[in-house]
């Protein structure tokens, strides 16, 4: 198998058993085809889009089949149309059967993430406004799945709970006030940690400023108050909008005045690229 580029490398492999245990063995292939039989069959688009798993497709045959032959005829973040042909796989008919519902599941997918941040890029593009990711991931794809975010032209937020500390509702409703779970992160961490602070209201912004917090994340607030929220923190912080944000409202939540607009949806809503797998002659 060929070698795995980040971040495939570091989870594929368990992603990939773990995935072909839930499908193995065929009852189906070797019952049609003799032993020894090649097929040769193509990955095909079926609908415009930024493709991405390439890698993944492509070790899914290599691994069931070390004699296949992928050949990927475009790349992580490459747009694509109807009619092209992504890649092209020539491996034993029984082994390309059996990976084929596994690597169109990785590419589809991950494909459909990159497509739907591409669309949210093109919508704010012009306005210097980054559109970020969150958490709301599948389980144990977050790499390839933030990797698919970034094929599409957006940005990765924190990757997971260690390497930023975000003070939520619950955070706060626990400890009291903004300036105080500000007060505890920071005893507990440094003054330097990382720090995203969730403000509901225009007041809570202000807090937040006072605190010297470095991010504000302007949670469900309507267009007149984050404008106001811009008004108020004026430079000392970078804004981001979060919540409920559709492809439909992110241009005007950009034109607001925000650094950044994260969309939960480009991991958790995002609908598979349509892509096949044929045989051909």
């Amino acid at each position: 198998m060929r070698a795995l580029p980040e971040p495939y490398a570091s989870c594929l492999p368990q992603l990939l058993a773990a995935a072909l245990s839930e499908d193995l063995p065929d009852l189906t292939a070797p019952a049609v085809f003799e032993p020894g039989r090649r097929l040769h069959a193509v990955l095909l688009v079926k609908a415009p889009g930024v493709i991405c798993g390439l890698p993944a497709f492509a070790a899914t045959f290599e691994l069931l089949d070390g004699t296949c032959e992928v050949t990927l005829h475009t790349g992580d973040g490459d747009r694509v149309q109807p009619g092209m042909v992504a890649a092209e796989v020539r491996a034993d008919a029984c082994a390309f059967l059996a990976g084929e519902r596994t690597a169109l599941n990785f590419v589809c997918r991950l494909s459909g993430i990159a497509t739907l941040t591409s669309a949210f890029v093109d919508a704010v593009a012009g306005i210097g406004c980054r559109v970020l990711d969150t958490r709301k991931t599948t389980p144990g794809w977050r790499r390839l799945e933030k990797h698919s975010v970034h094929a599409g032209g957006g940005t990765n937020h924190r990757m997971g709970l260690y390497d930023t500390a975000m003070l939520k509702d619950n955070h706060i409703d626990a400890a009291g006030s903004i300036s105080r779970a500000v007060e505890l992160v920071r005893a507990k961490h440094g003054p330097h940690v990382p720090l995203v602070v969730e403000c509901r209201t225009v007041e809570h912004v202000r807090e937040a400023c006072e605190c010297g917090v470095g991010h504000i994340m302007l949670d469900n607030m309507d267009l007149a108050a984050m404008r106001e929220a811009v008004r108020e923190v004026a430079g000392r912080a970078r804004i981001e909008a979060s919540g409920g944000v559709r492809l439909d409202t992110v241009r005007a939540i950009a034109a607001t005045g925000v650094d950044f607009v994260s969309v939960g949806a480009l991991t958790h809503s995002a609908p598979a690229l349509d892509l096949s797998l044929k045989v051909a002659p």
